[in-house]
């Protein structure tokens, strides 16, 4: 697992590339790789002694539990597939079961088995099509007696015939002049076998190109879906597996993409929907949605067409810029998402670890551009932000951004070709369009204008002002979103952060479908320390 890993990793950039629709599930290569992450994460906690059951029943777990995006999801269930013909208690499988050509070509059977099973409506032309007609050579080769190697060089083989045939099968591949994705990404997980067994190098990754665009009227592939759906919805749920069914139903009501997998009890669910309350209220019907994560699809295509547009025309995102955006944040999340908007570097900081002027400078200094804009995304780091041009030969200008959602508004505005002071005014204009507020829990007792306050207690502030306490998150949000929120506004964004609770994230949401439900709703993974959530209202 771990040569697959370091194969989609040096791959992932080419992968991201290969991503055509309107409407994808993000980035194939970041969600497959991820998925993988997960997958080594709950190898190494097993030590070096484990046996084959346990060894595979790590997999998929890990893979269950982290995957991402409908590729992810998809990849999972090959995994899962793979193991548990592995791990099966047998002449030819249990905990020292030896892999040989038969049981190898059993378990791609399996895997696809299990990628087919885990989609509502598949569709030829995607990676389940290339695992499919990989495994179908392969057990062609082991039914004439060929060993390990021979049989997983076949399958290579033939499923690199298949990845090659994908554009035959989908026209919005041949238009693009590429390839589906998420099948490049299974057969690294052969290469990463055949180096495993044979010690041949991984490949090495090509020159990334983008596709080659030819409008904006493609379906999203995967499950034959409606271009419509905007957001694409996904958590894990635990409930009975008796209930599932319905769940996959109410859920294909409601839109496209739908992927279900798990058992015992706890599913892996994805969907692309233009309804989110409607999406979570049914997981809440039949049992308990968490860890749940919304993309806002459409937004998600305007950023990669920025990317591809200003920092990938010769394939290095550092190329240089007239104006470049320096950004403060923290939270892995957060981070991800300032940088598929364009920051180019991003200086650890926020609430109770505000950087200095010298953080700031050395960032700005380093960036390939000679005008520069910073968003300090703070109240308190404005100040500091604002020494920094003093400080070196280039133009550097702040957009006073007192909050992460702030952040994000201001950059649909960035214009990498202009000036300094020409961002500052179109930035600052939209960061304006947006008020925030944020969630987080008193550390000691206090009194405000707003009443008093007791250690423990969840406190809602707008401009750094206590405006709401409560003894709960869901009722600090709820009053704060009935401050934030006016008839003019017609989005909110929700970044939760690493101690958010995936049922009050799941109640907010129902709550705004129930009071607001005319507003769109955008929820994040923003892992941010100290602040549980933050909001905001444009």
């Amino acid at each position: 697992m771990g040569s697959f890993r370091d194969a989609l990793v040096a791959h992932r950039p080419n992968l991201n590339l290969l991503n055509v629709y309107p409407v994808p599930d993000g980035d194939t290569g970041s969600n497959m790789t991820m998925t993988l992450e997960s997958v080594c994460e709950d190898l190494e906690a097993l030590g070096a002694t484990a046996d084959m059951v346990a060894v595979a029943k790590a997999i998929a777990h890990g893979s269950l539990m982290g995957a991402r995006g409908n590729s992810g999801v998809i990849l999972s269930q090959v995994l899962r597939g793979l193991s548990a013909t592995f791990s099966h208690d047998g002449p030819s499988g249990g905990a020292e079961t030896v892999i040989d050509g038969r049981l190898m070509a059993d378990g791609l059977t399996a895997a696809a088995s299990a990628a087919y099973g885990a989609v509502m409506t598949p569709v030829e032309g995607t990676i389940l099509t290339v695992v499919r007609e990989a495994a179908e050579a392969a057990v062609l080769a082991a039914n004439d007696g060929a060993d390990l190697l021979n049989v997983v060089e076949t399958a290579r083989a033939a499923g690199g015939e298949s990845l090659a045939r994908t554009p035959e099968l989908l026209p919005v591949l041949a238009d693009a002049g590429v390839v589906d994705a998420g099948g490049s990404g299974f057969l690294l997980l052969l290469d990463a076998v055949l180096t495993t067994v044979d010690g041949r190098p991984l490949p090495e990754p090509t020159e990334a190109h983008s596709p080659v665009l030819s409008g904006t009227d493609h379906h999203d592939h995967k499950d034959g879906g409606d271009q419509g759906s905007r957001y694409e919805v996904m958590c894990f749920l635990d409930a009975p597996d008796g209930s599932v069914e319905g769940f996959k139903e109410a859920w294909a009501a409601l839109g496209d993409s739908v992927v279900v997998v798990g058992g015992d009890g706890v599913w892996n669910c994805h969907v692309h929907t233009s309804d989110i309350g409607a999406a979570i209220e049914a997981g809440i019907a039949v049992g308990r949605p968490h860890q749940i994560r919304v993309t806002d699809l459409f937004e998600e295509v305007q950023e990669q067409a920025w990317v591809r547009d200003h920092m990938a025309d010769n394939g290095d995102v550092g190329e240089p810029v007239a104006c470049a955006v320096v950004a403060v944040a923290t939270g892995p999340g957060i981070r991800d998402i300032f940088r598929s908007l364009g920051v180019r570097r991003i200086v650890l900081g926020g609430q109770s670890m505000n950087p200095s002027t010298a953080d700031l400078l050395a960032a700005v200094e380093e960036v390939p551009a000679d005008d520069v804009v910073l968003l300090p995304n703070n109240g308190n780091v404005i100040a500091v932000a604002e020494q920094v041009d003093a400080q070196t030969e280039k133009t550097v200008r702040v957009v006073p951004t007192q909050g992460i959602t702030e952040g994000f508004a201001s950059l649909l505005e960035y214009d990498p070709h202009g000036t300094a002071d020409e961002n500052l005014m179109s930035m600052t204009a939209a960061a304006g369009t947006v008020v925030a507020g944020e969630i987080t829990v008193a550390v000691r007792d206090s009194s405000t204008d707003v009443g008093a306050i007791a250690a423990g207690d969840h406190i809602g502030l707008m401009g750094g002002t206590v405006r709401v306490v409560a003894e709960s998150a869901i009722d600090a949000i709820t009053k704060l979103l009935s401050l934030l929120v006016g008839e003019e506004n017609e989005i909110v964004t929700v970044i939760t952060g690493e101690d958010a609770d995936e049922s009050t994230t799941a109640a907010v949401v129902a709550w705004l479908g129930t009071h607001h439900p005319d507003l769109e709703v955008e929820i994040h993974d923003g892992g941010q320390p100290l602040y549980p959530y933050y909001l905001g209202v444009e």
